[in-house]
């Protein structure tokens, strides 16, 4: 017997990844998915953001993927079976300077999923948190011109300058480093959602790997902080010399499901 058609449910899907996402599986109508990727970002010194700013934040990348689960998991508890992939971020497992109220959303949504994984895997319902690192978008570019610009009222000059003198240069050449395109984000989910054990979690980016392992192998987390404020504050020609390692193309680009 033929399988039943199944429905796919994007969120997000107007540009970047999720539209890329959005045209692949339209190829492919054979699978059921709902996959959260609807995001917001904020970037810069936390005295110059609003609080508007930050609760827009979290009511976009946190909240409206509560309110999209709480939506359709009524109907997959019924049926007990389905599969909700989240777009989440490596930033939802280490903090990055100046993307502190984004990195806490992404906090967020990953305690939010990991919690409730336990209670439907009970349901035959599995969650798989992709990670991506830094993605090479419209979105992102568009972010990163308009920060450079930005007054920040509110913010002390020495903190301006970290920002601006920085922060904003490191930032651009890690994603020309070791940044990704959509389709190879893309790539991943897919081969995410067609796992016979579906993963808890699945970064995107092995080039990024180094960067995340700082925070795993120091579980006080102080290797993690300490090296990164060095490598951004005291060595920056060495962080920049490390990400040109990285970009080398001596790694496999992509993370395959395990």
């Amino acid at each position: 017997m033929a399988a039943a058609p199944r429905t796919v449910l994007i969120s997000g899907c107007s540009s970047g990844i999720g539209l890329e996402l959005a045209v692949q599986l339209a190829h492919d109508p054979k699978k059921r998915y709902q996959v959260n990727n609807a995001g917001m970002g904020l970037v810069g010194p936390l005295e110059g953001l609003s609080l508007d700013a930050m609760q827009n934040v979290f009511d976009t990348n946190f909240f409206g993927a509560v309110r999209l689960v709480k939506a359709v998991l009524p109907g997959m508890k019924r049926r007990r079976q389905g599969h909700i992939v989240v777009i989440s971020s490596v930033m939802g497992l280490q903090g990055v300077i100046f993307n502190d109220v984004y990195a806490a959303s992404k906090f967020a949504l990953e305690g939010f999923f990991e919690s409730l994984a336990i209670q439907l895997l009970h349901f035959n319902i599995f969650i798989s948190l992709v990670e991506p690192g830094p993605v090479v978008t419209e979105f992102e570019g568009k972010l990163l011109a308009q920060v450079s610009t930005a007054e920040f009222p509110g913010t002390d000059p020495d903190t301006l300058h970290y920002f601006r003198d920085l922060y904003l240069p490191a930032s651009r050449e890690l994603f020309r480093s070791v940044g990704q395109s959509p389709q190879d984000v893309v790539q991943a989910i897919v081969k995410v959602i067609g796992s016979t054990r579906p993963p808890l979690r699945q970064q995107t980016n092995i080039r990024y790997s180094p960067l995340t392992m700082l925070k795993t192998v120091d579980s006080s987390g102080s290797l993690y902080v300490r090296t990164t404020h060095c490598l951004l504050f005291r060595c920056p020609r060495l962080l920049s010399l490390g990400l040109r390692c990285l970009s080398c193309g001596c790694l496999p680009a992509r993370v395959r499901p395990r």
